[in-house]
């Protein structure tokens, strides 16, 4: 931050020092300004004032021509190059001029009528610039701090059981074979092996999964995924870099240390047109000689080539685009970390989408209620029992069911001997039609196993396939019965986020192909594409984090990859990816791993990303195209090409005018870009919703 404060303190210097130039040398002119008389009266000192001040503004950017010399003491003369060249030019030919009007200070009316100084022309130079690589700085400032959030997300100590008492230790200290505790709430710190106690665990950070897995005696969990409910011992089996969610920052480390390669084509570029114009400005100084015109019009000549090629035009076109373009995406909820980052996005041809948090809301909702009665009335009751006895639980599920019926306003009924069958489900006792009836809830399994004898034909065909059609449509179904048979049926699943459909369908528009790449199980991703309209072999499930980045990278082989998602378990993908996207919604962690990040939590802002991105540089390419035309006849101009023939000259001073017109022209075309509409989803023709309670 202590070089963006200092950069900032000194663009406002360099600012307000180029402003004074203005004002000294035509600003105060065009303006209508009154100009001080001590100042009128003495050319000298208004003289030596503009070299002071040019000078200051030169020293303040110091670092700026020190990289630029640099640049050619390597043969590889870059932007910073070219405008050193420009600025150079302009000093160095005011300079000469004013110190050619001081030495024949008698005769200086004659020579202020025959000469233009263009000390503001170099203050502008590099205060633009300078602007530029403020902001630039400033991005860099932005970048991934993705490793040290994800160091933050691990937990600093474990809870061991030593000797049958608790000890807190650092987690460090903790190693294979130690038996640790888990209560609920707490953050798992190394991998691990249960040996006694139930519980649902949340391992969204590691599979994407959004509903919470059931743990019990024998199952393995992840250090970083955290323990919802249930008091658990394990046994530690890897800890440190060993862990799972150890791997994973070590490959968001990995794809962070190297930088994607960037385009060539603008450096190499500038390196071939700095030398073309040193070139041609010699030649141009030499020809003029030759052909006897003397060395104050050949220098005029070869000085008027660098001030007409200066690199302002060339160095705006697309600082000033992505400058605009970041700040319209800022306004819409788009943040491009760099400038980089905003040109990539736009030449994204293949775009890899997270599920859970992306897609979906990552919430469990209740999305269908099947009575065995089949009626309304039966309905009503079903859920009145799912309230009474999943109101007793604390796993998601259950407080899915239980927040739907709140919203109901379904009847509380009372429970009594509320039991939990670890890994099956739960039962109570409850008041039917007066009577005293003991209620189940649980998997299919759990209520199959309890209906077996005498009731269980009541548990038919019919009614298995109705809960094998809501599995086979990503959905969790949990069966309710009494001991006098089946109740029903109350399916959960994750549901679709708002705008998704018409954010796949806008991309589709883009000419851009749609992957949907996810940690959770096949049928609930199969699910989830169908009703998004993403096409059976786009949808790849069950793939843990390292698979995902593995996927990006070869789909990266066909095209540009963009990488969509919200989760820990994405950011090596995100890294991955020629472009990270991160829904703002998400974790500290894939947000800091992404180059984009969406502050609203909507899909649709990623499509509005791409095609700002696009915009962006479309606009670049015309300011590029319009600077490099600009030259090719500035130049030819500038050194007299067409002077015997046709008497055309252009003296320095219109050659800086058409340098301050170049450089007007890439600002106010960058500036079309806050014209930018977000993508009207309501012009998306999307599917009819069904109401499926």
């Amino acid at each position: 931050m202590s070089d963006q404060r200092k950069m900032l303190k000194d663009l406002i210097i360099s600012a307000v020092l180029t402003l004074i130039l203005f004002y000294l040398s035509t600003g105060h002119a065009l303006l209508d300004l009154p100009f001080p008389e001590v100042l009128r009266d003495n050319p000298v000192l208004l003289y030596i004032l503009q070299i002071f001040l040019s000078l200051s503004v030169i020293f303040i950017n110091r670092r700026l021509f020190a990289g630029g010399i640099i640049s050619f003491i390597h043969l590889a003369p870059n932007i910073d190059s070219l405008v050193v060249i420009g600025a150079s030019a302009a000093f160095i030919y005011s300079t000469v001029i004013s110190l050619i009007n001081v030495i024949y200070y008698k005769n200086a009316d004659e020579y202020i009528g025959e000469s233009e100084l263009y000390f503001e022309s170099c203050a502008m130079i590099l205060t633009l610039v300078a602007v530029g690589k403020l902001l630039e700085e400033v991005a860099k400032g932005k970048t991934s701090n993705a490793l040290k959030d994800l160091s933050d997300m691990s937990p600093k100590t474990a809870l061991l059981l030593v000797d049958g008492q608790e000890k807190e230790v650092p987690i460090e200290d903790v190693k294979v074979g130690d038996v640790f505790i888990l209560k609920p709430g707490m953050n798992i710190p190394v991998d691990g092996v249960i040996e006694s106690g139930t519980s649902a665990v949340n391992e969204s950070s590691l599979t994407g999964e959004s509903m919470p897995v059931d743990k019990s005696a024998g199952m393995s969990v992840s250090a970083s995924t955290i323990n919802m409910s249930g008091y658990l011992t394990c046994r530690a089996t890897n800890v440190g870099s060993d862990t799972a969610f150890s791997k994973i920052v070590q490959m968001v480390s990995d794809s962070s240390s190297g930088q994607a390669p960037i385009s060539k084509a603008a450096e190499k570029i500038s390196s071939c047109f700095i030398v073309a114009v040193i070139f041609l400005s010699v030649i141009t100084f030499a020809i003029w000689m030759f052909c006897g015109y003397g060395f104050g019009f050949s220098l005029s000549r070869a000085i008027s080539v660098l001030i007409v090629s200066c690199p302002c035009a060339l160095s705006l076109a697309a600082p000033v685009a992505i400058m605009t373009g970041s700040s319209v995406g800022s306004r819409h909820g788009i943040l491009y970390k760099t400038a980089q980052s905003l040109e990539s996005t736009g030449r994204t041809q293949i775009v890899v989408v997270d599920k859970t948090g992306t897609l979906t809301t990552g919430n469990p909702k209740v999305t269908d209620i099947i009575s065995t009665a089949g009626d309304i009335e039966h309905r009503d009751l079903l859920l009145s029992i799912a309230y009474a006895l999943e109101s007793k639980s604390e796993h998601p599920v259950a407080k899915a069911i239980c927040s739907f019926a709140t919203k109901r306003f379904v009847p509380v009924m009372d429970t009594t001997d509320f039991e939990a069958i670890p890994g099956k489900g739960v039962k109570a006792d409850l008041i039917l039609s007066g009577e005293r009836h003991t209620v189940y809830a649980g998997n299919e399994s759990f209520i199959a196993e309890t209906l077996l004898g005498g009731r269980s034909s009541q548990f038919n065909n019919d009614f298995s396939s109705k809960i094998h059609q809501l599995v086979a449509e990503g959905k969790t179904p949990v069966l309710f019965a009494s001991d006098f048979g089946m109740l029903g049926v109350i399916a959960v699943a994750d549901e679709i986020k708002e705008g998704s459909f018409e954010a796949i369908e806008a991309l589709r528009q883009e000419d851009i192909h749609v992957c949907m790449v996810t940690g959770d199980r096949l049928a609930t991703s199969e699910s989830v594409g169908i009703q998004l309209g993403i096409e059976a072999d786009d949808v790849i499930s069950e793939v843990m984090p390292g698979e995902k980045a593995a996927i990006v990278d070869k789909l990266k082989e066909t095209g540009k990859v963009a990488m969509i998602g919200d989760g820990v378990n994405d950011a090596p993908a995100l890294t991955a990816a020629d472009t990270g996207i991160a829904i703002g919604a998400g974790t500290d962690v894939a947000i800091d791993a992404a180059d984009v990040v969406l502050i609203k939590n909507s899909l649709v802002a990623a499509v509005d990303s791409i095609r700002l991105s696009k915009d962006t540089l479309r606009i670049i390419h015309q300011n590029l195209f319009w600077a490099f035309s600009y030259n090719l006849v500035g130049i030819p101009l500038a050194a007299g090409c067409f002077y015997k023939a046709f008497g055309w000259l252009l003296n320095p001073m219109f050659c800086a005018a058409a340098m301050s017109i170049s450089s007007i022209f890439v600002i106010v075309n960058a500036m079309r870009l806050f014209s930018f509409k977000t993508t009207d989803i309501n012009a998306i023709e999307s599917p009819d919703d069904e109401d499926m309670l």
